[in-house]
């Protein structure tokens, strides 16, 4: 019976090739329908690539580390009836459910594929052997908790740096070289590419985060009870980022050559940090949507960003970028900005700070903002008015009611 190839994905028109990461079968292997057989990384998303036929896969064309193109042949399988529940060694995690006897009635047979993307990714960064990993959870379910957990109580080092590592009893110092993934690569990259060919300049300011905790306060019961979702506050930034783009169009453009590229509509990336590193997914015509279609589709980022299923099409685009290091704890920073966007706002963690106020010294949840723009484009009056509207709108929310 003559084999069928493995391809690559059709890759976007953004993105000119992708490195073969991961094969979870070797050849010989018997492989299911719709079984994930090999991971391809681009510099933007993991692509999982899976069995078209059930049979056995009889070549690996292209080894893990190789540069592969569209529709390009990663491998081959040759077709064959297999009976489902036949599974091959390397796919196969046993737990023990009792005392061991004789036989193996006390065995669960656990697939690898049932562990997410982002999981396999980490215990593959760590080099553990997923079969020695306890669950906590149900069907011993691996999570983020029982990983970490295993980490400090085994702390496994990659046996490769071991070699190379002198006797810990003379000495501890030691080096670990590993390659950049393809997302890092493109993220330095990007960054050089401001760094060279904008004019980037950064204006601060702070608010007074009393009018929008107050409202959190008063009203997140009913917000959740009536949508099913909390109430962040990255909702009321998104709304004030989106007026006080409309009022200055500028900081919503983009350079073209020579060309200024203005938009009529409002798509704003928000940064988010994942297993892999930064990614900025983008939320289209926020200025279309409602405070909880702004909070459904956050959280719906948020999940897929953990879980490694961002599409390309939703990281492509972006008028302008929202970042927010203040849950980390960063108390101030000068972003970088998006190419080819224009400018990127930092908001950064709310503390409590003495400020004046109604000429009185008193204590208020203050945070900073930081926007970082392109000289070329923004002059320094259209940005630091831009952040003050920003201010205004968010230590009083009755301007995103009233639009004024």
């Amino acid at each position: 019976m003559s084999s069928i190839d493995i391809l690559v994905p059709d890759l976007p028109e953004s993105v000119a090739d992708a490195t073969v990461t991961a094969w979870h079968k070797t050849a010989g292997d018997t492989v299911q329908l719709n079984e994930v057989l090999v991971e391809i990384e681009t510099d933007k998303v993991v692509l999982e690539v899976q069995a078209s036929k059930e049979g056995k896969l009889t070549e690996i064309v292209q080894a893990v580390g190789a540069t592969v193109l569209s529709r390009q042949i990663l491998g081959r399988i040759t077709p064959c009836k297999t009976s489902n529940k036949l599974h091959t060694k390397t796919n196969l995690v046993y737990k023990v459910t009792g005392s061991l006897p004789s036989d193996t009635n006390n065995l669960e047979t656990v697939s690898k594929d049932d562990l997410g993307l982002a999981m396999r990714e980490l215990i593959s960064e760590h080099d553990l052997d997923a079969t020695i990993i306890k669950g906590k959870c149900e069907n011993n379910h691996i999570t983020n908790a029982d990983l970490e957990a295993h980490l400090v109580h085994n702390q496994p080092i990659d046996q490769s740096s071991a070699e190379k590592a002198p006797d810990p009893n003379l000495c501890t110092r030691y080096e670990k070289r590993v390659p950049m993934t393809r997302l890092r690569k493109r993220i330095a990259e990007r960054l050089l590419e401001t760094k060279n060919s904008a004019a980037v300049l950064t204006t601060f300011n702070e608010i007074n985060m009393k009018p929008i905790i107050d409202l959190r306060n008063q009203y997140g019961e009913a917000f959740k009870k009536r949508h099913g979702l909390r109430l962040g506050f990255m909702s009321f930034y998104l709304k004030a980022v989106v007026e006080a783009l409309k009022r200055y169009p500028e900081i919503n453009a983009s350079i073209d050559g020579f060309d200024v590229l203005y938009h009529n509509y409002f798509d704003v990336s928000i940064a988010l940090s994942t297993p892999r590193g930064l990614v900025t997914p983008v939320i289209c015509d926020v200025d279309r949507m409602s405070m909880a279609d702004i909070e459904n589709k956050i959280q719906e980022f948020a999940i897929k960003g953990r879980e490694g299923t961002l599409t390309v099409a939703e990281l492509r685009g972006g008028n302008f970028t929202i970042t927010n290091g203040g849950i980390f704890g960063s108390l101030i920073s000068t972003p970088i900005i998006n190419p080819p966007q224009s400018a990127i706002l930092g908001m950064h963690a709310i503390k409590d700070r003495p400020i004046a106020l109604n000429g009185e010294v008193v204590i208020q949840p203050m945070m900073y903002l930081a926007l970082s723009y392109d000289h070329r484009l923004i002059d320094g009056k259209e940005a630091v008015g831009y952040l003050v509207t920003v201010k205004n709108m968010l230590e009083d929310p009755v301007y995103l009611l009233l639009d004024i």
